[in-house]
C-alpha cells in the first residue's frame, strides 16, 4: 500500500466562526485547536499544514470554572531584574480579553515552526463583530 501525501493544492482552507459566550475555555480551546491544524480532515498528516481559518467571537463571555478567575496568572520575563511580571486572568480579562483564548489554543498547538504558522490563521475579537464577513465563515457548534 502507499501514503498519500497531500499536495500544497489539494489543500481547501475554509473559514469557521465559534461563539465563546458560556462555553468552558479549555474545551473551546481544544476544538479550535484541532480546527486550525486541520485534524477534523481526511488529508491530515501531522507534518503538512492543512488547517483552516478560525473566528472566535464574544471572547469577553468566555467561561472559567472555579476560583480561576483570581488564582490562574499568566507569567512573562524580560530577561532583566525584577522584569517578573505575573497578571491574573481577571485583569487579562479586563484589558486584552482575546489574549485568553489565544494563550489557550496556543498552548495545545505543537511547539514546532508550523504552530507560529498555523497561530496567525486564528482571529479572535472580544465582541460579537468581526471584520471578516465577505469570507462567509460556517458558524460551528461546540
Amino acid at each position: 500500500m502507499k501514503t498519500s501525501l497531500p499536495k500544497t493544492s489539494d489543500i481547501q482552507r475554509a473559514w469557521h466562526l465559534v461563539d465563546a459566550s458560556g462555553k468552558p475555555l479549555g474545551r473551546l480551546a481544544v476544538k479550535v485547536a484541532n480546527l486550525l491544524r486541520g485534524r477534523n480532515k481526511a488529508i491530515f498528516t501531522p507534518h503538512i499544514d492543512t488547517g483552516d481559518f478560525v473566528i472566535v467571537i464574544n471572547a469577553k463571555d468566555v467561561k472559567l470554572t472555579g476560583s480561576k478567575d483570581q488564582k490562574k496568572v499568566y507569567a512573562r520575563y524580560s530577561g532583566y531584574r525584577s522584569g517578573h511580571k505575573v497578571t491574573t486572568v481577571k485583569t487579562m480579562r479586563e484589558r486584552h480579553p482575546e489574549r485568553i483564548i489565544q494563550k489557550a489554543v496556543e498552548g495545545m498547538l505543537p511547539d514546532n515552526k508550523m504552530s507560529r504558522v498555523i497561530a496567525k490563521r486564528l482571529k479572535v475579537y472580544a465582541n460579537g463583530h468581526h471584520p471578516h464577513a465577505s469570507q462567509t465563515p460556517a458558524p460551528i457548534k461546540l
